[in-house]
């Protein structure tokens, strides 16, 4: 026994010595104790939960050929999976170009339970297309490099055998069309470093053949229900369901109903889901077949209603659970010194959530990025509130017309490709993140980076999903479509213009810079929309913008977002330094001020039209 133990310990230390993080760059404290064997392990879709499931991330090989070759019979080295190779804790940190190709290997085992089970891999997320072989094998290709996806490879297996699986990834960052965020070849000023290959979690589950793929979940506050809509492998129309909803542990009712695609429970007295009183209902959903149970998955679901409602002076409001609520947040762009996408662990996640809230915040705009489904969870949980991006494609940098601009008619044209890709990937993403609770307004364009056909595209949002808030173009050019009307402005928040059809936000504003020396990407070059040398004078400045953004609040805005959570790169107007270990501004006074701005608005005021 303790000669197994040994040889188990060298073994660990061994792949600990083989792999390390690369650059001198800064890191958080949970990059700095990153263990390859051990990398991001918790359960990656918790909105529908199984329990039996295999984590495939860690130590994978990888290779680097040019655009079109076979499939390499070599690798160069390993990798820490799911770090984008471009990343430090990936171990390897190189660049791409659009002429090159990405390989990984790893080979793994199906455990022997999983006998006679159907395997399905999944793909947290991989940027940007990917192409899977299972022992040699093509299985699938993919497009897109924000949406989750997965292959049934069971037919692809070996019985009793060690499976090999192959991927091979293709992402030409900005001199591709597709959505990319702020990831370019040459990062600068507001451009950051690029971002190839799997980023996300990726991982095998065993599932009958019958099994639910995918539920949709839509709360009704005034109604005191809940509508649930599977998706399912086949038709399940002769089958059964059970559901069991629960309150804190304790079953409020049992039904079971012949399977249909949507299902409508009602219940008395719901306690309603609110970033101050984040409540959450567990449900669990039993498929029956012939008798037995063929599905068993658990999930949740938080009762809230988000609209928009005139107020006494018909300025349109909007509403949360029919009171009006004032959406004050930060423009958080997800990004990591050490992982760039990928945050290094599940706490790193959770840790900007719970700071952004401690600073009085209630909404975090996710800006040109989508986060794995653990994200969106601990947004759930903690209670915030998020205006979800679509990451922007083509067109990136803007000709000034299509900055905060009305009415005029100007759009960009893209190519027929590069447009069904993102209505696709748009699409996928809404469906991926539709039963998140925390999420209440959708933007699919930022300041007109690629904005085009936005009155269809807005229907279009809005049709995949009626029950939230559509911003069509947050800074953008504007129609009057979708349900908000969004200005920029910098340094100073400002109401550049009044839309009296829809709610109007102040949808960026901000950009103190602070830069901390030890705490910062690069020597030089860093920048902020004004910057200050000490924390006390810019929480001043934090402080000034609030009570001028205060004015607005009585004048008609119903949000605004302030830039930013974090430092990211060069820029150095977050509220905390981008390794996160300084909070940057005095948080108590920050917090207090806040809370100024989003207290419930007087019963009864006298609107000032703002001077346009």
């Amino acid at each position: 026994m303790k000669n197994i133990l040994f040889i188990m310990f060298f073994i660990s230390i061994n792949v600990n010595s083989q792999w390390k993080p690369v650059g001198d760059n800064i890191k958080t404290k949970w990059g700095e104790n990153i263990n390859p064997n051990n990398v991001l392990q918790e359960y990656p879709r918790p909105i529908l939960v199984r329990n039996d499931w295999k984590n495939l991330n860690g130590l994978w090989d990888y290779t680097i050929t040019s655009k079109g070759e076979n499939k390499p019979e070599n690798y160069d080295g390993e990798i820490l999976v799911p770090f984008p190779i471009e990343s430090s804790l990936s171990g390897v940190r190189k660049r791409i170009s659009k002429e090159q190709e990405l390989w990984y290997h790893k080979n793994f085992q199906i455990p022997k339970k999983w006998k006679s089970k159907e395997i399905i891999i999944h793909f947290g997320a991989v940027d940007w297309e990917s192409e899977l072989w299972i022992n040699d094998i093509n299985v699938g290709l993919h497009k897109g490099g924000y949406d989750p996806f997965s292959f049934n490879i069971t037919p692809y297996l070996r019985k009793g055998k060690n499976q090999k699986l192959e991927l091979r990834v293709w992402d030409p960052t900005d001199d591709g069309f597709q959505p990319r965020g702020k990831q370019i070849k040459n990062p600068k000023g507001i451009w950051y470093t690029p971002v190839s290959g799997i980023w996300q979690t990726v991982w095998l589950e065993p599932v009958n053949y019958k099994h639910i793929t995918n539920i949709h979940t839509t709360t009704d506050i005034d109604d005191s229900s809940v509508l649930i809509k599977l998706f399912s492998s086949y038709d399940f129309k002769d089958d059964l369901i059970e559901f069991v909803l629960k309150e804190d542990e304790k079953v409020l009712q049992k039904t079971i109903i012949k399977a249909d695609l949507e299902t409508k429970i009602s219940f008395e007295n719901p306690k309603l889901w609110s970033p101050e009183s984040p409540f959450l209902y567990d449900l669990e959903i039993k498929l029956i077949s012939k008798g037995k149970i063929i599905d068993h998955i658990e999930t949740y679901f938080g009762m809230r209603k988000i609209s928009i409602k005139k107020d006494v002076n018909g300025t349109r409001r909007m509403m949360l659970n029919n009171k009006e609520y004032f959406q004050f947040g930060t423009l958080d762009q997800g990004w990591w010194p050490d992982g760039l996408y990928t945050a290094p662990s599940d706490e790193a996640l959770k840790f900007d959530i719970f700071k952004t809230k401690e600073f009085g915040f209630n909404m975090i705009r996710k800006h040109v990025k989508v986060e794995p489904a653990r994200w969106y969870f601990h947004a759930d949980k903690i209670g915030m509130l998020v205006w979800q991006d679509m990451p922007n494609g083509e067109k990136i940098e803007r000709p000034k017309w299509q900055r905060n601009n009305f009415f005029n008619g100007q759009e960009f044209i893209p190519s027929f490709e590069s447009e069904m890709n993102f209505k696709n990937e748009w699409n996928e993403i809404i469906d991926f993140l539709y039963s998140n609770p925390s999420i209440v307004c959708w933007v699919p364009f930022n300041e007109a980076w690629g904005q085009f056909k936005t009155e269809e595209i807005s229907q279009l949002t809005k049709n995949i999903d009626p029950s939230r808030l559509v911003n069509a173009a947050s800074g953008g050019n504007y129609y009057n479509v979708g349900d908000i009307t969004d200005i920029h402005n910098y340094p100073e928040p400002k109401m550049l213009f009044y839309n009296p059809n829809q709610s109007n936000v102040l949808g960026e504003y901000g950009g103190i810079g602070l830069a901390i020396e030890n705490h910062l990407w690069q020597s030089d070059k860093n920048w902020g929309y004004v910057k200050y040398k000490s924390s006390e004078k810019a929480t001043d400045e934090y402080v000034n913008f609030a009570n001028q953004l205060l004015e607005m609040v009585l004048k008609g805005f119903s949000g605004a977002i302030y830039t930013q959570t974090t430092d990211v790169e060069g820029e150095v107007n977050g509220l905390i330094t981008y390794d996160r270990k300084i909070i940057k501004l005095d948080m108590e006074r920050v917090k207090e001020i806040n809370k100024k701005v989003i207290k419930e608005l007087p019963a009864k005021f006298i609107r000032i039209p703002p001077n346009l």
